[in-house]
Parts: C-alpha cells; sequence; structure tokens
C-alpha cells in the first residue's frame, strides 16, 4: 500500500476537505520542513558571516552546508556555483543586470522563447532595449514543442544569450534544453535555463545539461517563500559585477571603493536568508526519500486521469499535447 503524503503537510492533514493542485504556483510545506526553520530559529539563530563568536560561527556552518545540499542536488561542480537569491525571479533579474547588460550590446540578439514566464522575459526586454539590442522569439508548435531545427536557423553569430524554460508552467512541455545548449555554444552564445517547474519535478544535472545558468524557487518544491537559487558557472560568475551592494559582499571598504568577496558571497548582500536555506536543505532531503520516481509515476498517473475526465466535455480545448503523457 502507498504512503499517505498528505499526512506530512499540516494544511492538508488538518484540512481533508482541501485538494491543492496549485503547486505550479506554490507547493504545501511539509511538517520537516516546518521543523527545521523553526529548529534554526529556536537552536541556532545568529548572523551568519559576521562573527567569530561559537554561535555565528555555527549559523555560518548551517548556511554553507544548506549551500551544499543544493549543489548536490543539482549535481553543480562546485558550492561556490550556487547563489540565493529571493527566488526565481531575482535570480533572472540579477542574470539580466549582471550579465546581460555587460555582455550584450548593440547589433547583438537575444533568444526567448515564446512560452516563457513573464520573469524570464520582461528582464531580456530591458536589457535589449538599453543596449540597442535585438529580442527574439522562439516560437513553438501547436503541441508546445519547440523545434530544433528552427532554433539552428535562429541563432546566430550575433547571438548572446538564450534564454528557455526547461519545463512551460502553462502546458507543462519538456524542452530539450541540453540540444539547445549545444546549438547556442557553437555560436558561443550562453543559454539560461529557467527550471522553476522542473527541478522540483524532474532530475536536473547541471553538468549533464551543459547550461551557462540556471533558476528555480523553493517555495515551488516544498521549502518556504522567500529563498530560491542562481546556478552559475563559476567562470561566468566571477566576471560578473555584483547585483546589490552592502554588507557581506565585500572584503574591504574605504571612503572611495571597495573590493568585493569571492563568489557566492559577491552575489549575497546583507544579512542572508538561513531560516529558509535550511528549510530548502530540507525540503530536498524529503524529495530525495520519496524519490524522483515515485513524483514522476504520481504525477504521470494524475495526468492521464485528469485528461480523460476533461478531453470529452464540450466548451473544453486543451492547448498544447493532445497526449497526456507528453
Amino acid at each position: 500500500m502507498e504512503k499517505d503524503y498528505k499526512k506530512d503537510f499540516p494544511l492538508l492533514r488538518e484540512h481533508r476537505d482541501i485538494i491543492y493542485f496549485d503547486n505550479a504556483a506554490t507547493s504545501q510545506k511539509p511538517d520537516c520542513v516546518i521543523k527545521a526553520e523553526e529548529d534554526f530559529y529556536t537552536q541556532h539563530n545568529a548572523n551568519p558571516l559576521r562573527g567569530s563568536y561559537p554561535l555565528s560561527v555555527e549559523a555560518t556552518d548551517i548556511y554553507e552546508n544548506s549551500r551544499i545540499k543544493v549543489q548536490k542536488f543539482i549535481n553543480a561542480a562546485s558550492n561556490r556555483e550556487i547563489i540565493f537569491t529571493r527566488n526565481s525571479t531575482e535570480s533572472l533579474n540579477l542574470i539580466a543586470y549582471s550579465y546581460g547588460i555587460t555582455n550584450v550590446n548593440a547589433g547583438d540578439k537575444v533568444l526567448v522563447s515564446a512560452m516563457e514566464h513573464h520573469s524570464n522575459m520582461l528582464p531580456w526586454q530591458m536589457v535589449t532595449k538599453a543596449k540597442g539590442a535585438e529580442l527574439e522569439y522562439i516560437e513553438c508548435a501547436d503541441d508546445g514543442s519547440v523545434d530544433l531545427e528552427r532554433i539552428k536557423e535562429q541563432v546566430t553569430d550575433n547571438t548572446k544569450i538564450v534564454a528557455i524554460t526547461q519545463v512551460s508552467n502553462v502546458i507543462g512541455k519538456i524542452n530539450d534544453v541540453k540540444s539547445f545548449a549545444k546549438v547556442a555554444r557553437s555560436v558561443g552564445a550562453k543559454i539560461l535555463v529557467d527550471g522553476a517547474q522542473s527541478v522540483p519535478h524532474m532530475p536536473v544535472d547541471v553538468k549533464d545539461l551543459d547550461c551557462d545558468f540556471l533558476v528555480f524557487s523553493g517555495h515551488k518544491m516544498l521549502s518556504p517563500m522567500g529563498i530560491g537559487v542562481l546556478y552559475g558557472k563559476l567562470e561566468h560568475l566571477e566576471e560578473m559585477d555584483p547585483f546589490l551592494y552592502g554588507g557581506e559582499m565585500i572584503e574591504t571598504v574605504t571612503r572611495t571603493g571597495a573590493t568585493y568577496a569571492e563568489v557566492p558571497h559577491k552575489f549575497e548582500a546583507g544579512t542572508v536568508n538561513v531560516g529558509d536555506a535550511v528549510g530548502l536543505e530540507a525540503a530536498i532531503d524529503y524529495i530525495d526519500t520519496i524519490g524522483f520516481d515515485t513524483i514522476m509515476k504520481r504525477e504521470r498517473a494524475l495526468t492521464q486521469y485528469a485528461f480523460e475526465l476533461i478531453k470529452d466535455i464540450e466548451g473544453i480545448e486543451i492547448i498544447g499535447s493532445q497526449e497526456a503523457t507528453e
């Protein structure tokens, strides 16, 4: 008999009449995540990275252990390639401002798929408008798929960035971003992958994808709201300017200037969000305990069930694939 996972979630356990389908917007939080965050604030709370006293050192270690957990979860080469942000939106804006503004120039082109969330569209509208570059959209077919040959045609020598979601938040289509990355790399362009809807639902290996950047939000994968992740290849992160300025992201400060801290702290200005990072670590542990095989099997079964019930209802048009398995 399969486990009743609803019992792990306080809201679903205490309100059995609620059937919650809005995980693409935000997921419910299991007991282990809530308890992990509570434990930090009741047993270990101190400002990390700022003090040499035992409690601050302990808080720093806890925070950095959460970073290592994320690194292993997506198979990044180094924990220094993991930047904690508030969410995917902030991660995408960080890339746009710290990488895009510097590396996109007049006459260059940024490619964005037409299925992107606003968070992966508006920053590139800003960059291309500010720099006099061209923003071009990759159209998808009626079933929601993106043709690799179309991308090959659109990627040219003046393409600097290809920004595309791995899984559409509208139709759930899984894009072959690994193949798209190869095309981008053939002309020296960088590929940015929005993993907000993929990382919570399927194994994601950034080394295998060979993407330059990948972003995702913790709150869509069982962790508290307010914690997000930006993965970037270390070589890019080291060349990028900070996104925000203030405490923690500096090494030395004078009245006329400053030297920045090493990556990843260069991009984490101000007091960091340890409590939610700990919650994200607990969420990853919970997902690992269940296993993506089980998660994907259940999602496929639910999709098939829903598809069969709604496909013949008069007045309903299914946008995207006509097969529940795609």
